[in-house]
């Protein structure tokens, strides 16, 4: 997520700028719905910034509903402008993580969805 970018001479705390950024590129459409994020350690070098930091703004982040964590599946990005959209981006993202859990490749798990959608 070469996007975000963290001032250390900014008077705003590094977990809000980070916060920010995030927020400010999914309305952007630069980070999509759904997208996963980086795990806080890989964010934490990529940003040079302590992983609490990071896994604060995450924290903060999800209490705000912008970012939905599924333990050892990661971070993604839950934040939608559009409600319909953001519920549709939930249900394909347990669909995915279903057929994972089934041994359904992704080629095979796209053709199931493909045929659904008609």
């Amino acid at each position: 997520m070469t996007e975000l970018r963290i001032d250390p001479a900014s008077s705003v705390a590094p977990f809000e700028q980070l916060k920010h950024a995030i927020v400010e590129a999914a309305r952007s459409g630069s980070l999509a719905a759904g997208a996963k994020l980086p795990t806080v350690r890989g964010l934490a070098d990529e940003l040079s910034i302590a992983p609490g930091t990071v896994a604060r703004a995450y924290r903060e982040l999800e209490e705000l509903g912008v970012i939905e964590t599924r333990g050892r599946g990661g971070s993604f990005l839950s934040w939608s402008d559009d409600a319909a959209e953001a519920e549709l981006q939930r249900l394909a993202i347990a669909f995915r993580d279903r057929a994972g859990e089934l041994g359904v490749d992704r080629a095979r798990a796209r053709a199931i969805l493909d045929d659904a959608l008609g």
